[in-house]
């Protein structure tokens, strides 16, 4: 059990932020207690009679299990009585009528919470939004759904460790459930007019103007507490490696035919759209992984086993250390199981988690969008392997960090698994270009007193 005292300096700060401000982001690096920092403010805030209920908005496996763990680990937050409202439209309307001070959703069931009420009998007056960049989106439902209620909520909390994954435009949407657009303008239209400049094909893509990410950091930086891991936290050595794997001839040259296809389609002199791009660079990725699907029903086909080659060397190269291996397509999960009879799949119930946390499972496949915050699979090994990468930074950082935070207590290596003259280090360069912009605004947003 662990008590009020055992909180570090750092989660006090945070605490003290949150009540402070009252509506505000915590941009903690993972493994920096987002969780019992906000569930320690909530405590106080209740204690005073500041807040009367309150609402988190989470992902799913987090909303199932995280608050509620988080919650009854600590002596000074036991009390707390947190109510589930996931599952069926029965069983979330039972958990919406029992009592409680804190009640936990999962983001897919924002939509219908806000259909049950009207603002005027709208019962939360806090809102947690855990990982709130995955209301970046403001044309979502779930952002619109949230909107609505804003003007019955007293306070509102926003955390995640990557405000803003794909540049900072993806911090509108979050700054304006703060402040309702007073910083960075109240609508989208407003923002982009003020901050970007029409770009690429059509002029349907909107890019920073220069000067605009210095006047955002600027705008936002009252109400947003960021703290990084590397400043607060005594972690193990990370190594990242990249292990790149030569295609057979024959798979090269088929792959460099797809790719010169693939962009010979594309508009002369233009550059190409961000959906277009994206379903063609899923393509090229698919073939570099050893697979391509080759219809809209999952239809696939195997085009070279070189990656699962190399995951077998690296399996035997490290005997005796348990592997967490991340895919990104069904087929290369298919192909795993299919080579890697004896590894299990990352699944909804905590009795793999244990298994793998006592040592149990020696491969653990899992993808990154399953993987994310709130697991902790740091006890169960120190090697993580990616087989076949993603687009997205957000799934990228969170995926790394089950391995690398608290509670491990060796070096923990990252291979990334390359084909060679591919489109993988293209990929892995991305990743990198936007993790180096995401820490130009978390560093601008620190404290100036560490």
């Amino acid at each position: 059990m662990h008590h009020r005292t055992d909180l570090h300096p750092y989660q006090d700060r945070a605490i003290d932020y949150a009540i402070g401000k009252g509506r505000c982001m915590l941009a903690l690096d993972m493994g920096l207690g987002k969780s019992i920092s906000t569930l320690t403010a909530v405590s106080d805030l209740l204690d005073a009679c500041l807040v009367g209920r309150v609402l988190v908005i989470a992902p799913l496996r987090v909303a199932n299990s995280v608050w509620i763990q988080e919650a009854q680990k600590w002596e000074h937050t036991r009390h707390l009585t947190v109510s589930v409202v996931t599952g069926s439209a029965k069983a979330r309307a039972a958990a919406l009528f029992t009592t409680a001070d804190i009640y936990v959703i999962n983001r897919e069931n924002l939509v219908w919470l806000v259909s049950q009420y009207r603002l005027d009998k709208w019962p939360y007056d806090m809102i947690v939004v855990d990982e709130s960049s995955s209301f970046k989106n403001h044309s979502a439902k779930r952002f619109k759904a949230l909107r609505k209620m804003l003007p019955a909520v007293d306070r509102m909390v926003l955390l995640t460790g990557t405000p803003s994954p794909n540049g900072l435009q993806d911090l509108w949407a979050q700054m304006y459930l703060i402040d309702y657009g007073q910083r960075l303008g109240r609508t989208v239209s407003a923002f982009r007019q003020r901050f970007c400049k029409p770009s690429g094909f059509g002029g349907y893509k909107w890019i920073l103007r220069e000067g605009s990410q210095e006047e955002i950091e600027a705008l936002v930086s009252d109400v947003i507490m960021h703290m990084s891991g590397d400043d607060y936290l005594d972690l193990p050595a990370r190594i990242d490696l990249t292990e790149v794997v030569t295609l057979p001839p024959a798979a090269m040259d088929d792959y460099l035919a797809l790719e010169t296809e693939l962009f010979l389609a594309l508009p002369d002199g233009e550059e190409v759209e961000v959906m277009f791009a994206a379903a063609l660079g899923n393509k090229l990725m698919q073939y570099a992984n050893g697979a391509v699907y080759t219809d809209d029903a999952g239809t696939w086909s195997e085009t070279h086993a070189a990656k699962l080659d190399a995951l077998a060397d690296i399996a035997e190269d490290n005997a005796g250390e348990n592997l967490l291996v991340a895919y990104n397509y069904r087929s290369d999960l298919a192909r795993l199981r299919k080579r890697f009879p004896q590894a299990v799949v990352l699944d909804n119930d905590q009795a793999t988690l244990d298994r793998w946390n006592r040592g149990e499972i020696g491969m653990l496949l899992a993808h990154p969008a399953s993987a994310g915050h709130g697991l902790n699979l740091q006890r169960g090994g120190a090697l993580c392997v990616w087989f076949g990468l993603t687009w997205n930074l957000e799934y990228y950082l969170q995926f790394n960090a089950r391995l690398h935070r608290q509670g491990q207590d060796r070096p923990v290596r990252i291979i990334h698994l390359l084909a060679g003259n591919t489109i993988d280090a293209r990929v892995l360069d991305v990743l990198s270009d936007k993790d180096a912009s995401q820490n130009s605004l978390l560093k601008a947003l620190k404290p100036t007193a560490m």
